[in-house]
């Protein structure tokens, strides 16, 4: 599969599976809101400062995020690893911000527990009808 057939893929999906790795080296995986923005080989996804995950990220940008689709009788899955980066610069939160996120964070954009991370594709494994394709990135 073409690497803008996976995006599109991606697009289509309402939950991301992410892990992270947590400070006894263990994966750490749960679900989130697909990526705000997908640009190029970057995925951003808005999250909350205060949260396990940033600070595993943090730590270790080692990541995997992966997304399905179980229909019927096809499956479909997309396993991509790479790196997460915390960002808290006032353009990306800028970018990623959607009006209802004041609702979570009641100080808006600016909101010290609102932040961005930014995924970076780097290695993809693509499933679907008993077949597998690895696409890389780098």
């Amino acid at each position: 599969m073409e690497i803008k057939e996976i995006f599109k893929f991606i697009k289509k999906q309402k939950t991301a599976v992410i892990t992270s790795i947590d400070e006894n080296g263990y994966p750490a995986t749960r679900a989130m809101l697909t990526p705000r923005i997908i640009e190029g080989k970057y995925l951003y996804f808005s999250t909350n400062t205060s949260s396990n995950k940033v600070n595993q990220y943090l730590k270790n940008k080692k990541a995997c995020v992966y997304f399905y689709k179980k229909g019927k009788i096809k499956y479909q899955g997309v396993m991509i690893k790479g790196s997460m980066e915390v960002c808290q610069d006032a353009i990306t939160k800028e970018r990623v911000w959607r009006f209802g996120d004041s609702l979570f964070y009641k100080q808006g954009v600016t909101d010290p527990d609102y932040c961005v991370l930014k995924f970076e594709c780097q290695e993809m494994e693509y499933y679907c009808d008993l077949k597998i394709e690895h696409i890389s990135l780098v």
